[in-house]
């Protein structure tokens, strides 16, 4: 299961708007790489039947049985400073992170580090 903040659930729904037929879900995936191990990847997607499907106030959120162990108990928000905006992810598994937030390795998967991008 993951988690979605209320400013993400209102982000989400405004791209969610604009988005094609086909993009009517929130894909969260984990790719190998980043300066930690594994990134994080968030998209507009169409639902595949391989996928979990958590349903969060009305939305999508689908997760790949691949990415499934490393986002679980994950919380997905939309923050909004004065660096920027954007999504963030709060991974309670992940136990090293690099400096750009977006990667990180677990006690049990350290993934195959190599540059952020």
């Amino acid at each position: 299961m993951v988690k979605l903040t209320n400013n993400a659930v209102h982000k989400i729904q405004e791209l969610l708007e604009s988005a094609s037929e086909s993009e009517n879900a929130l894909r969260i995936f984990i790719k190998p790489g980043g300066c930690s191990g594994f990134s994080y990847g968030l998209a507009l997607d169409a639902l595949k039947s391989q996928d979990h499907v958590f349903k969060i106030q009305g939305i999508s959120v689908v997760v790949d049985s691949a990415s499934l162990d490393l986002v679980k108990g994950s919380e997905v928000d939309y923050v909004q400073n004065f660096t920027g905006e954007g999504f963030q992810i709060w991974n309670p598994n992940a136990i090293s992170t690099c400096g750009c937030g977006s990667s990180f390795h677990t006690n049990d998967q350290v993934g195959q580090p190599g540059s952020c991008l």
